[in-house]
């Protein structure tokens, strides 16, 4: 089935998503739409955000853009594609047909009727990917945003993304990221991951792992955008760059390991299997060193792009539109985290009282002693409670215990 309809353009709206009382109508950023029965979580808002940001700023630096929503469900995504990100078309697909007039319906908001701005198809995402390949019709951004781990699409969008092209993608799979289900996560991701205590992070790196694995097979490389983790459902998101060419050796791609028994983190390259262990083991492998990989071990976000992103949401007046910032506040907290001196994971604040058997100095005490002892310091967008740093659990430890002298 082939419906198209021409666009005509609008300025981002500022309002901040709301619900419309009846008939399962919704208002996301000024634009009105129907959810037809089709899944849809209103907390997902900041990650349509997210992508809508980054869409925009593809087509600024393009000229064009054209975006394939793999799993539109009502087309809400696609019709913001259109609308606030000026797409010049977009492909929407969701396998199932009776969200066909739904989605119809969504998109003939934004747009006329006679242009041909976008495409509804009811195909299995890999099939509607594999035509476009095939037709040599490529797209500079791809939009996956799939349930649980199914990882079966990445080859097929890798293939279907131009050169330079964004590849936004999903998981929702907390119990492997969890380290619950480790012969899962290496079906899905090629990644065994055991328990850790930033095991939300893990999510973000697996993802990102399993991407970079399948772009190394076709002779690409990724780089990574932003990664973005919400606690509802939970769900995992990031925003990746696709490049010509294979990663070097010193590639970003590894294993992560957490010892139980120090509470300190490694990591370790691929040279290094067999020979894992943590300082405190005496130079043997410890029982309590809890391995997991192979992972992304990169950055999480460029610094750079996240700050492009963010002034635009500022022209668009996305900043403040609901009272909290929170969209301003999750994206400085990615730009603090881009320090190229923070490793992989954080440190819990209460992992270190319990350690440490004191109660918790306030974080911002914690990370201005920190800081001044020349380790770099930020606190984490996916738990409150913690701080990335390059400091060790056992001299984080040591520091918290001097600040609690000081108070007494």
């Amino acid at each position: 089935m082939l419906l198209t309809l021409a666009f005509s353009p609008h300025f981002p709206q500022t309002q901040c998503c709301n619900f419309v009382p009846g008939n399962g109508f919704q208002v996301e950023r000024g634009l009105e739409f129907d959810t037809g029965g089709a899944f849809y979580r209103r907390e997902s808002a900041t990650g349509r955000d997210l992508g809508v940001l980054a869409a925009s700023l593809q087509k600024k630096v393009n000229g064009s853009l054209r975006v394939l929503d793999a799993l539109c469900g009502c087309g809400i995504r696609s019709a913001r594609y259109l609308k606030e990100a000026e797409a010049d078309f977009v492909a929407a697909n969701d396998g199932n047909e009776c969200y066909g007039k739904t989605i119809v319906d969504n998109l003939s908001r934004v747009c006329v009727k006679e242009e041909k701005k976008w495409v509804v198809t009811h195909l299995e995402a890999n099939r509607v990917m594999t035509d476009y390949y095939v037709e040599k019709s490529f797209f500079d951004f791809i939009d996956i945003d799939s349930f649980g781990s199914d990882s079966s699409f990445l080859r097929s969008a890798i293939n279907t993304l131009k050169y330079g092209g964004l590849l936004y993608v999903t998981s929702t799979d907390g119990f492997s990221s969890g380290g619950h289900r480790p012969h899962h996560s290496l079906a899905a991701y090629g990644a065994y991951v055991r328990p850790m205590p930033y095991s939300n992070e893990i999510g973000l790196r697996m993802l990102i792992g399993g991407v970079v694995r399948e772009a190394a097979l076709l002779g690409y490389h990724i780089t990574p955008l932003f990664s973005y983790y919400a606690y509802h459902g939970p769900v995992f998101r990031v925003l990746l760059r696709l490049n010509r060419g294979k990663l070097h050796d010193s590639r970003h791609y590894g294993f992560i390991g957490h010892c139980h028994q120090c509470g300190n983190s490694h990591e370790f390259s691929w040279d290094q299997l067999g020979r894992m262990s943590c300082s405190c083991s005496v130079s043997k492998v410890s029982n309590s060193l809890k391995v997991s990989g192979p992972l992304w071990t990169g950055p999480l976000h460029d610094a750079a792009y996240l700050t492009d992103m963010l002034d635009l949401a500022k022209q668009w007046a996305w900043i403040g539109c609901d009272g909290k910032d929170s969209l301003e506040k999750l994206i400085k907290l990615m730009v603090d985290e881009s320090d190229p001196r923070l490793p992989f994971g954080f440190i819990n604040l209460d992992e270190m009282a319990s350690r440490a058997k004191i109660n918790t100095p306030p974080l911002r005490t914690l990370m201005s002693a920190m800081q001044e002892k020349g380790y770099a310091a930020s606190r984490s967008h996916i738990t409150s409670n913690a701080i990335k740093t390059n400091c060790s659990m056992t001299e984080f430890i040591k520091i918290a215990k001097e600040l609690q002298q000081v108070s007494v």
